[in-house]
């Protein structure tokens, strides 16, 4: 297969609009630029393998610039404009001016898509408030699951990361989603350990997935995007193993009727909608 990488010098903060099945139509906003950065390296990442893994917080694009792209894009007749991109958008320090400014221009609602791993900081906290809706990875209840799945810059936490979770939950008056990859059938005791989670937390809703789409052999910044074929992508990818349709429903369901807690997943799980 031919591999072709998108040219760094024509990175543009703003994407889309992505069809998604959580959100709906969705304009993307890229606060992290055209180096993927993160704290997670997730094994099912659509933007390959993460070049730069961090947890530091720094202005990666600046505000203006975003704007300036966004206005491109008038009149934003989307559902929602999201903040995710090349990693995770929590890291960009300039969060809650990003997010005021769009708000300003646009009058659209804001979501961010966060694994959670910043939620300690009080600051984070307070810019991510400023979001209309919140969606939070949690794709494991132990420590081995998230270093499996997600394979974090350093070993999580996971008593702090639901304090930190619930802290904001506190703080938080807008949509909380609660997203989470489902690799492989879960054990009783996993599920039953989820809906402590889930109990604790109280998200708005709960969001189930598995992956639909092969991962990129290194970092492609239009993974960003939805392809009208996955199969025929113009680079190397890696195809990921999906759960049975079943799985889902019966998860959710469960999840459902111990918590009383919406839970949602694909209508059809080769959707190619996000």
């Amino acid at each position: 297969m031919t591999t072709a990488t998108v040219s760094r010098s024509k990175f543009n903060p703003v994407y889309g609009p992505v069809l998604s099945w959580r959100y709906g139509n969705s304009l993307g906003i890229d606060p992290i630029g055209e180096i993927s950065t993160c704290s997670f390296n997730c094994v099912y990442c659509q933007l390959g393998e993460i070049e730069v893994k961090t947890q530091h917080r720094q202005v990666y694009v600046p505000t203006q610039q975003i704007l300036q792209a966004l206005a491109e894009f008038a009149p934003w007749d989307v559902d929602v404009i999201t903040l995710s991109g090349s990693g995770e958008p929590t890291l960009a320090a300039n969060l809650g001016e990003i997010l005021i400014g769009i708000k300003t221009l646009t009058h659209r609602p804001t979501l961010v898509l966060t694994n959670g791993t910043t939620l300690g900081d009080p600051q984070v906290r307070e810019q991510l408030a400023l979001a209309d809706q919140v969606s939070i990875k949690l794709d494991g209840v132990s420590t081995a699951q998230v270093q499996r799945i997600n394979q974090p810059i350093r070993e999580i936490n996971l008593t702090h990361l639901l304090t930190d979770i619930q802290e904001f939950r506190r703080i938080f008056p807008g949509k909380l989603g609660l997203q989470t990859m489902i690799l492989s059938r879960w054990s009783s005791s996993e599920r039953q350990e989820y809906q402590r989670w889930v109990k604790a937390i109280a998200p708005t809703e709960i969001q189930l997935n598995t992956p639909t789409r092969p991962k990129p052999l290194k970092h492609e910044l239009a993974g960003r995007e939805n392809h009208a074929s996955p199969e025929n992508l113009p680079y190397e990818v890696r195809k990921l193993k999906s759960v049975h349709p079943s799985i889902l429903k019966d998860f959710a369901e469960e999840i459902q009727a111990q918590t009383g807690i919406p839970v949602r997943y694909p209508p059809i799980c080769h959707s190619q909608s996000v």
